[in-house]
């Protein structure tokens, strides 16, 4: 009995570690793309993000089946999914540009009730009374951030809902496709999409780095591979109840690092929504988890690390 209490804890903090280790991975990356984006163009960032992060997944193939888990029949799909993840990128991070740190991850931490909606028509799951009350608490909480009046619709505000809104399409559809294709192959090429479309804009919009900056662009393609490895790993060793909650404290990181690097300070309208948004969020996850680990209620920011964690626990 002893030994049993001592592996929970064990594994708990294991787990825990690996989180942590993810959300700072995140954090990290936001923080290098609103330094970086003062100088640079979007479709710089995202062309050199997605490079590297291309780069990282090569590099990897082999501890998730070789390039041969690539092959697929379902190119709607991916083309689908490659058009998610492109506008996910540009949105979040066109937004970030214009907006407080905190502010753009408050509102892009809507994508978990956003998929909550979209698991009634696009996967035939019920979702009972009570939930429904908290996705509508949920963007509640979103119009208190974004400010009740006539302006409340800024052009950054638009565009990060726009990415939370396509993040969540990404985690329905790795569901949907999670009995036929590889994790890696969802991985890779919703990486490659934002890539090959950055590309295409990238002529004219292109500024020589300097090597401060290129240390930069390197650590935000590092720190994504973080942010991967560390949700993979965390939930790979305990439940989501109890490791969800754990994730908001990317906002608390967030505030902290726009008040000491940018003197951004937080009003009462966005800690208010953000507490009605985290609330939403955990009970969400209470409600929905049972007793089976489902993707879909997992951290709709990392849908393909949530589908890898869905295939593990089910070996």
């Amino acid at each position: 009995m002893s030994t049993n209490k001592h592996s929970t804890k064990d594994n708990f903090g294991v787990a825990l570690s690996y989180l942590m280790l993810g959300v700072a991975g995140g954090l990290a990356l936001n923080l290098c793309a609103k330094w970086l984006l003062v100088d640079y163009s979007l479709e710089q960032f995202v062309f050199l993000r997605s490079g590297f992060g291309v780069l990282f997944f090569l590099l990897s193939a082999r501890w998730y089946g070789g390039l041969g888990s690539l092959k697929t029949k379902r190119w709607k799909w991916h083309l689908l999914r490659t058009l998610l993840a492109t506008g996910a990128m540009f949105g979040f991070f066109y937004g970030l540009t214009l907006m407080p740190l905190v502010n753009a991850l408050t509102i892009a931490f809507t994508a978990p009730l956003i998929v909550t909606a979209l698991s009634v028509p696009f996967l035939g799951e019920h979702v009972g009374w009570r939930r429904w009350l908290a996705v509508l608490a949920g963007f509640i909480g979103v119009v208190i951030v974004l400010r009740p009046g006539a302006g409340m619709f800024t052009p950054a505000s638009s565009a990060v809902l726009f990415a939370a809104l396509c993040w969540a399409g990404l985690s329905v559809t790795a569901r949907k496709l999670a009995d036929t294709e590889s994790s890696f192959a969802l991985s890779l090429y919703i990486t490659a999409g934002p890539l090959l479309v950055s590309s295409i804009l990238l002529p004219g919009q292109y500024t020589a780095p300097t090597a401060e900056a290129w240390g930069f662009f390197i650590l935000a393609g590092l720190c994504s591979a973080l942010a991967w490895v560390g949700i993979v790993g965390g939930y790979r060793r305990a439940p989501p109840v109890v490791l969800a909650p754990f994730e908001y404290t990317a906002l608390i990181g967030a505030a902290v690092a726009g008040y000491l690097i940018w003197d951004e300070v937080p009003d009462r309208w966005v800690v208010t929504g953000a507490i009605i948004i985290i609330a939403s969020g955990i009970f969400i996850v209470y409600q929905e988890i049972g007793d089976a680990m489902s993707n879909r209620y997992l951290r709709a920011f990392t849908p393909t690390a949530v589908l890898e964690i869905f295939k593990r626990t089910k070996e």
